[in-house]
């Protein structure tokens, strides 16, 4: 990945002046309405405002010294890119899209024109889907119905009955979508501008609204909706589903959908990080005389080895057994914590037995025996709270 610097082409001590017109030049350079149909431009232009988004941060731009890019990759502390020209202009609207700057000379007519041409952005949804701990260890694939702004199908969302040809441009702001005010002081002149009240900054009105959205362009539905879910996901993760939320006004784009995952409490585990917990209970022969029990795993059931003389809080560990981390090919392990059960109801002659190994020196207790795993549990011992 290309270093952030270079990209702007300044060195590592920029100020922040020097950042901002460096940032200009190349964003005049690679600007989309400058290269027409030239995917390259444009990503290259994407690229001089991620670099600039980051190093115009103080913040950002110390952890990306200090770590390179993997130091505002993702937890929200870094460089997220962006998934469109419109993007770039609505986080640098004070550069790209003020009144005066060399952008608005250059450009404003041209990008007028294409943003006149949608309505209104539809905004995003969030839901929240559970899963249970088999579908995070292998990811899954979830279809739900979600109810939402759907575009209208009579207009194909534009709000006008003959469709795009329903349209006139606004005659309050000619069809720019805005408007401007200049006031003048001893401080110099002032331009304010703000989206036309008449169109509400969509540079056009519709001549005969759709009888079946009333001029809207959406109307309220449901939509099966996929969901690829990825391996390794925690509970609190985000997905973000770009143009799935609801749609816009009058053709404007569709919001997104945000799904926020919540794992289920499961029957046999607690999940701790990567690793997943489970209690199982022997008797005390088992115990005594070592024994091969089945246990539940994530993929199914596996043999577990329990060896002779086994104390009960011993835990077991099946590597390799967890689940797995987010993007990556670490897993955890199962750890299987181990109940001598204490017999409740005894017949006489098990009574005898037992009555006859009181006092035998195999069965007396040695609590100054070290214990190889109690340093171990007092970490995960709250687990079982």
């Amino acid at each position: 990945m290309t270093d952030y610097y270079d990209i702007l082409g300044v060195e590592r001590n920029a100020d922040a002046d020097t950042l901002k017109r460096a940032f200009r030049d190349q964003a005049l350079k690679y600007h989309p309405d400058r290269n027409p149909d030239n995917p390259e431009a444009e990503q290259k232009f994407k690229e001089v405002a991620q670099a600039y988004e980051v190093l115009s941060d103080p913040q950002k731009r110390g952890q990306y010294d200090r770590f390179g890019h993997a130091g505002v990759r993702g937890n929200g502390g870094g460089a997220t890119g962006f998934h469109d020209v419109n993007d770039i202009f609505s986080a640098f609207s004070d550069i790209f899209g003020g009144s005066g700057t060399i952008f608005d000379e250059m450009f404003t007519g041209q990008r007028r024109e294409r943003r006149r041409h949608s309505g209104r952005a539809g905004s995003d949804l969030r839901i929240t889907l559970p899963l249970a701990l088999e579908e995070i260890s292998e990811g899954t694939e979830k279809k739900i119905k979600v109810h939402k702004f759907l575009a209208c199908e009579p207009c194909s969302g534009t709000g006008a009955e003959a469709g795009e040809a329903g349209y006139a441009a606004c005659s309050t702001c000619k069809g720019a979508g805005e408007i401007r005010q200049v006031s003048r002081s001893v401080f110099g002149q002032f331009i304010n501008v703000q989206p036309c009240p008449a169109c509400r900054g969509e540079g056009r009105v519709v001549r005969t609204p759709c009888t079946a959205c009333g001029g809207e362009g959406r109307l309220k539905g449901e939509e099966t909706i996929s969901i690829n879910v990825p391996q390794g996901v925690l509970e609190g993760n985000y997905l973000t589903l770009r143009g799935v939320g609801n749609a816009g006004l009058r053709g404007g784009p569709a919001g997104a959908l945000r799904v926020e995952i919540r794992e289920t409490p499961h029957e046999h585990f607690v999940r701790d990080g990567l690793d997943i917990f489970h209690e199982l209970y022997i008797s005390f022969p088992e115990a005594a005389l070592g024994t091969t029990v089945d246990v539940p795993t994530l993929t199914g059931r596996a043999r577990l080895q329990v060896d002779p003389g086994i104390q009960s809080g011993r835990i077991l560990r099946m590597r390799g057994k967890g689940l797995p981390e987010l993007q990556s090919t670490r897993r955890g392990d199962e750890m299987v914590r181990i109940h001598v059960w204490t017999p409740e109801r005894l017949t006489d002659e098990e009574r005898a037995m037992l009555d006859g190994l009181r006092g035998a020196e195999s069965f007396r207790p040695r609590p100054d025996k070290e214990d190889r795993h109690k340093s171990f549990f007092s970490k995960v011992k709250d687990v079982f709270t």
